[in-house]
């Protein structure tokens, strides 16, 4: 490996370890998100226990933590899919173990989408439609999102035609996502799963 593509590898790592959640709930806040409502340091919690626009925010600069490293390797090696997927994987693989938070990261669902809109731009749209649609018939991110990961890979290899290397990592990707999400499931299974809206509602009537 070149000191390019190993420079690349390093950086996104760091970038997709970078703890959004868990930064922007500390300067709106001042609390650690990891102790409130189901812990996880993704956009959900955070726009349940902070709010609206910090969840926003943290569901954007998470999927941009994967865009940028995948476009910079597609950038600096037209052609050369593998660089990206490396790039891809270790900046999701960043956010889900932090090297900033002892390895406790997030689902990788956002950054993954950051992710694939840049090596896979339609099949992540079409998931995307799914992840909207799930969460507007059931109002819980948790169905969206494990919809998504199943939308994502079928598309990828149905729509156009994309180097194995990316069908076989959007694969890998979204069963890596659904593993993270098994106490999602379970909670779901039990019915005990909160909706989109539970928190911010609470939120609300208290203010």
């Amino acid at each position: 490996m070149t000191i390019k593509v190993i420079s690349l590898v390093l950086f996104s790592y760091l970038l997709g370890a970078i703890p959004t959640g868990y930064l922007i709930a500390r300067k709106v806040m001042g609390i650690d998100i990891r102790e409130h409502g189901s812990g996880n340091l993704g956009a959900a919690n955070v726009y349940r226990i902070v709010g609206k626009w910090a969840g926003i925010c943290t569901f954007l600069v998470d999927a941009l933590k994967g865009f940028i490293p995948t476009c910079l390797a597609l950038h600096f090696f037209p052609g050369e899919y593998w660089q990206a997927i490396v790039c891809g994987t270790i900046a999701i693989l960043g956010h889900m173990w932090t090297i900033y938070l002892k390895f406790r990261g997030g689902k990788g669902v956002a950054t993954s989408a950051g992710v694939f809109a840049a090596l896979l731009p339609i099949p992540t749209a079409l998931a995307f439609a799914a992840f909207v649609v799930c969460v507007a018939l059931w109002g819980r991110i948790s169905i969206g999102s494990i919809v998504a990961c199943v939308v994502l890979p079928t598309a990828s290899f149905l729509i156009g035609k994309h180097p194995m290397g990316v069908n076989i990592m959007v694969t890998a990707i979204g069963l890596l996502v659904i593993y993270k999400h098994i106490p999602n499931i379970k909670r779901l299974l039990a019915n005990r799963e909160l909706k989109f809206e539970d928190g911010a509602k609470k939120k609300n009537e208290n203010k």
